[in-house]
């Protein structure tokens, strides 16, 4: 038995949510973690993925099968189940992405300072 994907995998503060580099969609990044240690189920996906809606994750897992970075797999028998796997083109996408992502911890107040600046003046003009 696999160990099951933590809740809080992806908190509020992770450093992947404010990474300005994008990797596919929005949560393409987050679904590509969460496959890094082997295939899972759309069902063990939700669980560190809880704010992304399931018509949004489906769509966002199409695409990166699209692209070649994920496979699905259908299991056939007594309990049909799909599966969803990294490709070796997926997988070669987890070394630029800690890059990214340590890059992203090193600069967080950076980044958290640059937005709050840019929201703070985009406030003032509409209001202004």
């Amino acid at each position: 038995m696999r160990e099951p994907l933590p809740a809080d995998m992806f908190d509020e503060l992770c450093p992947s949510a404010l990474n300005p580099i994008r990797f596919g969609d929005k949560w393409a990044g987050l679904v590509i973690r969460c496959l890094e240690r082997g295939p899972r189920r759309f069902s063990e996906l939700r669980v560190p993925l809880s704010r992304v809606t399931p018509k949004v994750l489906t769509r966002s897992l199409r695409s990166l099968e699209r692209d070649g970075l994920v496979e699905r797999t259908v299991h056939a028998g007594a309990t049909p189940h799909v599966e969803y796997e990294l490709t070796p083109l997926g997988r070669s996408m987890l070394q630029p992405m800690a890059a990214a992502c340590a890059w992203a911890e090193e600069h967080w107040d950076e980044l958290l300072d640059a937005r709050e600046s840019y929201d703070s003046a985009t406030r003032l003009d509409r209001t202004g």
